[in-house]
């Protein structure tokens, strides 16, 4: 039998592809997030978590399909977005603290910012 050749690049495979479980509330439930192919390596799912494209992200798995396997990357991109908001001033709303918090392996002191009362600018 004669195998044909893929119509994919095997090279736009051969890469680590992240995916977002997000929860939509109780009467939408959970869904694993539907994303451009482009927009699924770790870099862009940072910058889409932290800009709130992903209101409340519960899990990230992570896989490669041409060395196959497959990952939970949670607690990694609870790490990576704990340290990026400790090293820069992105705004980090109380759902995405709560996922850092729920899942983050090490310890990031964020010192958050807090409306001064009183202050007059």
């Amino acid at each position: 039998m004669r195998s044909s050749p893929s119509i994919v690049p095997a090279d736009r495979l051969d890469r680590d592809i992240y995916l977002v479980l997000e929860d939509f509330g109780a009467r939408a439930g959970c869904a694993w997030r539907e994303t451009d192919e482009a927009d699924t390596d770790l870099e862009t799912v940072l910058q889409d978590i932290i800009s709130g494209q992903y209101a409340y992200p519960l899990r990230i798995v992570c896989f490669n399909p041409v060395e196959g396997w497959s990952r939970d990357a949670t607690a990694d991109v609870a790490d990576a977005l704990a340290e990026r908001a400790a090293n820069t001033d992105a705004e980090i709303t109380p759902a995405l603290q709560d996922f850092i918090n729920a899942n983050a392996t090490r310890r990031f002191d964020l010192q958050l910012a807090l409306p001064l009362r009183g202050v007059v600018r």
